[in-house]
């Protein structure tokens, strides 16, 4: 399906991907929305490739999109807060299990909150 020319363009960047958020026309010149989300990924020999994914979006549907759109955004900063929580944007970030209670004896791992179970107790 070839696509028309964009009438209107937004561009967000953020990290490795990238959303595309244009307004395009139909062939019986209506408009309807394209969000494209672009991801790059860098191969080990330094040479890098795309991955899209498109979503058209219809006038029909706008306003229900919209409203679950909301409700879903919504959802996540009453719940979470608008504060990232991620190993990706925390450089000091720590999981639990990696701090205090990962030890090494005799070249084993050691895990200090584990439960020994012996199979005589089951």
């Amino acid at each position: 399906m070839l696509e028309k020319e964009e009438i209107f363009s937004k561009v967000l960047r953020a990290g490795r991907r990238t959303y595309f958020f244009d307004v395009r026309a139909t062939k019986a010149d209506d408009y309807y929305i394209t969000i494209t989300e672009s991801k790059k990924f860098t191969e080990e020999d330094g040479s890098f490739h795309f991955k899209k994914h498109k979503i058209y979006l219809y006038k029909e549907d706008f306003a229900a999109f919209t409203e679950i759109l909301g409700e879903m955004t919504s959802y996540v900063l009453n719940h979470k807060g608008e504060e990232v929580i991620s190993e990706r944007h925390q450089k000091d970030f720590k999981k639990e299990y990696a701090t205090d209670k990962l030890s090494i004896e005799d070249g084993v791992p050691q895990i200090s909150n584990f439960t020994d179970i012996d199979f005589d107790d089951i």
